[in-house]
């Protein structure tokens, strides 16, 4: 009898334990870690004549890692160049060009001022003055029709140099993005090309991941979806080498308000049937943490 009894409470507390680890289950759930990766791709045409990244590297923000041919966009630039200094030297000089004119003016005004006394002194007579008035007008009106003339040639001239200068400024920003310069702070995950290869606008260089951080995607069905809200304090365990698991703690960074159907990665088709909601953990990543790697969440 005193053996079956302690057959019996044996079993008892492996029942009883074996409740209390389904009813953590029930708050628990799974999915793979994952990163924010960033794609870099060509923003020039040309040959690729430096990368100096291999996969694994880490890149800091602005760093220059490579460049790509710019032969080319420097003839561009000079031609340019030369463009915009034959424009502006056709600029009229309308100081000189108008400054006959306006000695002539001065001399008919002073012819005017002289018939102005005779007339006075009855020695000449109204008809030369209106003479002199007519032909002061007439000096004045080419002056200021060739100033307008020179004016809109010079604005013409300015027009088509403030163009070239618009393509200058093209060239130059060309010429910025044949330096390949890394975007964002991380870790070089694929290496797409090489030095001495042919790289077109849009072809993809290399793909870089931020691992400081990783994002545990996991799906919680809508009993669990109830319970939890962004900026919750969650733990995240993963398994180790030996056969046990690390716990990592981690925050509910997003919550996916819409149900879908369990992902095909989830092993048994019922469970797939089920409608489940996605959340993302962020979790900071001792080295030891992987994209694709395995982890559980306890709420």
């Amino acid at each position: 009898m005193k053996f079956n009894f302690y057959k019996t409470s044996v079993l008892a507390i492996y029942i009883a334990l074996s409740s209390c680890g389904n009813g953590e289950k029930a708050n628990e759930a799974s999915g793979t870690f994952e990163a924010t990766e960033t794609i870099v791709s060509a923003e020039a045409n040309g040959k690729i004549l430096k990368l100096k990244i291999n996969e694994g590297d880490q890149l800091e923000k602005g760093q220059k890692i490579g460049s790509i041919d710019s032969t080319q966009l420097h003839l561009t630039k000079m031609q340019l160049k030369q463009s915009g200094k034959a424009i502006l030297s056709g600029r009229p000089d309308s100081k000189i060009q108008i400054e006959s004119l306006q000695k002539e003016l001065e001399n008919a005004v002073k012819d005017k001022k002289r018939i102005e006394n005779l007339v006075k002194g009855e020695v000449a007579s109204q008809k030369q003055l209106d003479d002199a008035n007519s032909r002061i007008a007439i000096i004045q009106s080419k002056i200021d029709a060739l100033r307008s003339q020179l004016g809109t040639t010079t604005n013409n001239l300015n027009a088509q140099s403030g163009t070239v200068g618009i393509q200058m400024e093209q060239v130059e920003d060309q010429l910025k993005k044949c330096n390949i310069t890394n975007p964002v702070s991380g870790t070089v995950l694929t290496k797409y090309a090489n030095e001495y290869e042919m790289a077109t606008i849009g072809k993809p260089i290399y793909k870089i991941a931020d691992l400081s951080t990783l994002k545990l995607r996991a799906y919680i069905t809508a009993s669990q979806f109830a319970k939890i809200k962004i900026g919750d304090a969650v733990k995240v365990n993963v398994d180790t080498e030996n056969g046990g698991s690390k716990a990592y703690s981690g925050t509910v960074e997003w919550i996916n308000s819409k149900a879908e159907f369990t992902p095909k990665t989830i092993q048994t088709k019922d469970e797939r049937a089920n409608l489940v909601y996605a959340v993302k953990i962020k979790v900071k990543n001792d080295g030891a943490l992987k994209i694709g790697m395995y982890g559980d969440v306890v709420f």
